[in-house]
């Protein structure tokens, strides 16, 4: 089986895969020898240990260069974070996935320098166009209503639908209410669902039950590490970081 094959396959509704999002080679390594079956990048994460700020900040050819060292350092299939493809175009952005060895995307419908929610259409088109581009590209098409738009649960279903239309095979309705998780499942007539894990939300055990395929954590890993470094080097002249 291929990677995008491999990767297709984890996405079990019910059955959730579970992608604690990396940023560099380094976390790539630690999860992939921990036994996760792929490897997730999240954008705000790299953008933030590039030194960039999240939202098409970073320059195309940093994004795709931080996902091929990613890819190269682990040997489970890859899904890259690429926002909205840093402008470029459908042909483009599935030729520079495939050069950096990633076999996945997330791709959202909001313009990641303004917040603007684009059109349906729009959107599907372009994710069709990626999908004609490469066929076996794994797309994760991310739904912003719930964080850039009216928060309108029958938008982001007509959404949903018509991303799988157009070519995806999850769909992450980010910031959706944990109370409407199930019903999303059911509405998308059960097809494979990609929630996030924060703070308070449910366990990727309890998302199982609602149905769930894909399980992610976005930058929450690389923010919770940065927030222990801040700890740990808040006086390091009379405490050692060793004994805490």
């Amino acid at each position: 089986m291929t990677a995008a094959g491999r990767l297709r396959a984890l996405h079990i509704p019910g059955l959730p895969v579970v992608l604690p999002n990396v940023w560099d080679a380094a976390s790539a390594r630690v999860l992939a020898d921990a036994g996760y079956p792929a490897v997730a990048t999240a954008s705000a994460a790299v953008t933030a240990a590039l030194g960039y700020r999240d939202g098409h900040d970073m320059p195309a050819d940093e994004a795709f260069a931080a996902v091929r060292r990613v890819a190269s350092a682990v040997t489970v299939p890859v899904t890259a974070d690429v926002e909205r493809g840093y402008d470029l175009p459908p042909a483009e952005i599935a030729a520079r996935l495939a050069e950096a060895g990633a076999v996945g995307c997330n791709l959202e419908d909001s313009d990641p320098a303004t917040e603007a929610m684009v059109d349906l259409a729009e959107q599907a088109r372009f994710l069709a166009a990626v999908r004609d581009a490469d066929p076996e590209l794994i797309i994760n098409a991310r739904i912003d209503v719930h964080v850039n738009g009216n928060r309108s649960f029958d938008e982001s279903v007509q959404r949903a639908l018509a991303y799988f239309k157009a070519g995806a095979q999850c769909v992450y309705p980010l910031g959706l209410p944990v109370d409407d998780i199930g019903r999303f499942v059911d509405a998308v007539g059960g097809r494979p669902v990609n929630i996030a894990h924060g703070p308070g939300a449910p366990t990727p055990a309890e998302l199982a039950k609602l149905g769930v395929a894909r399980v992610s954590y976005g930058p929450g890993l690389h923010r919770l590490l940065m927030a222990r470094l801040k700890t740990l080097v808040a006086d390091l002249h009379d405490t050692s970081p060793y004994d805490t």
